[in-house]
């Protein structure tokens, strides 16, 4: 019988410990990350790297999937269906699709990973690939960060700023109203955590600033250079669509960059192992030969 872990939470708070059929269980071998855009994603390879380091037979694939889609896609699923990898902009339909969720996903309201079936428990392991891509880039202590954009991807940045350590947080936004998730999740967190327009030139110093904006997102120079000035290093969640216009501000300012490989590194450990035996916590067989052979798969791209 395959346990699944008691401290999952179902969408009302209370505690439960789903059991799915062991033989169904046995027969679901296919995963798939789903977005909208979607051809960029290099979790294809991470994972099918991972699945081979341990001998599984599964398959990973890729789906484009709008968000007014997802719930009409997840409901097609068969049983051979194991998990999804959820990006933008289905993190939010993706919390809201989850029978169960981990404490990380019940405090940011954003789900990244779904293990399906008449039941799906939703995980957030962006805040795990945010804390270790840091970890990488020698960040494991925060003060004070940045953070652009108040999507679903920023309160995982909030939330793995906290963990560092970080208890004043600025979020600059398009829309005030977008911050209030945010300003809420810092209460519960003891984060001071202050909304800013797009256009503000004055600025507090941050040690860290955290892009959480869509690789397509315009934003005008001007903005951009003000955002730079005071919050380096930059860490942006972006990977693979060219660079952005935070990133080329950074550039323009001898700044640090570092981008989103390292996080989707981290974040696909931690969703192979909720695939693999349901809990996060719950290191692999050989983890450090699989991990290896993750990493060989995203360098050797």
């Amino acid at each position: 019988m395959t346990t699944w872990p008691p401290w999952i939470s179902g969408g009302n708070g209370v505690r439960r410990t789903p059991t799915p059929d062991v033989d169904v269980t046995a027969r679901r071998t296919r995963l798939e990350v789903w977005g909208d855009p979607i051809s960029h994603s290099r979790s294809p390879q991470l994972h099918a790297a991972a699945y081979r380091a341990l001998g599984l037979d599964w398959s990973y694939g890729r789906r484009r999937v709008a968000a007014e889609s997802f719930a009409a896609e997840l409901a097609s699923l068969d049983e051979s269906f194991r998990g999804l990898s959820v990006t933008y902009p289905l993190k939010e339909a993706a919390f809201t699709a989850s029978v169960t969720r981990d404490s990380r996903a019940q405090l940011t309201g954003a789900v990244n990973t779904l293990v399906t079936g008449a039941e799906p428990a939703g995980f957030n392991t962006d805040v795990g690939g945010i804390v270790g891509a840091l970890a990488e880039c020698g960040i494991t202590e925060l003060t004070a960060a940045r953070i652009v954009g108040a999507g679903a991807t920023a309160t995982s940045a909030l939330v793995a700023a906290a963990e560092l350590g970080a208890r004043h947080v600025d979020v600059v936004a398009r829309r005030s109203e977008a911050v209030e998730p945010l300003r809420a999740i810092g209460e519960t967190l003891s984060v001071a955590v202050r909304g800013l327009p797009f256009g503000t030139r004055s600025l507090a110093p941050a040690d860290l600033t955290i892009a959480a904006l869509p690789g397509h997102a315009v934003l005008a120079a001007a903005d951009a250079d003000a955002l730079a000035s005071g919050g380096e290093p930059l860490f942006d969640v972006v990977y693979g669509q060219g660079t952005t216009a935070l990133q080329a501000a950074w550039m323009r300012a001898g700044h640090a960059i570092h981008t989103g490989e390292w996080m989707l590194l981290h974040q696909a450990v931690l969703q192979v192992r909720i695939f693999v035996a349901g809990d996060p916590a719950i290191p692999l067989r050989d983890e450090s030969a699989v991990v290896g052979a993750m990493r060989a798969s995203l360098v050797g791209d």
